[in-house]
């Protein structure tokens, strides 16, 4: 019965990983989460911003499915109206 207490418990500390390497990768998860964050943080205080970066899908989609923003005056299409009257 001892051999199979044994080999049990050496087989659970084999399968646990070792608290020091996991603090160490976490620490290093952490450091290189606040390295993103700050490099995040000086690009949005630049005034301006890079090319395309108010032309993705996900900066424009409210603006063509949410007909209160999509039909403000100054940003519907000057041709729609033409065609409104039209009909």
């Amino acid at each position: 019965m001892g051999f199979i207490m044994e080999f049990a418990e050496n087989l659970i500390l084999r399968l646990m990983e070792d608290p020091k390497e996991r603090d160490r990768k976490f620490r290093q998860h952490v450091y290189a989460t606040k390295a993103r964050c700050d490099k995040t943080l000086e690009m949005w205080s630049y005034p301006l911003r890079p090319y395309g970066f108010w032309t993705f899908d996900r900066h424009n989609a409210q603006n063509f499915w949410d007909p209160q923003i999509s039909q403000v005056q100054g940003r519907r299409d000057p041709y729609d109206d033409l065609l409104q009257h039209e009909k």
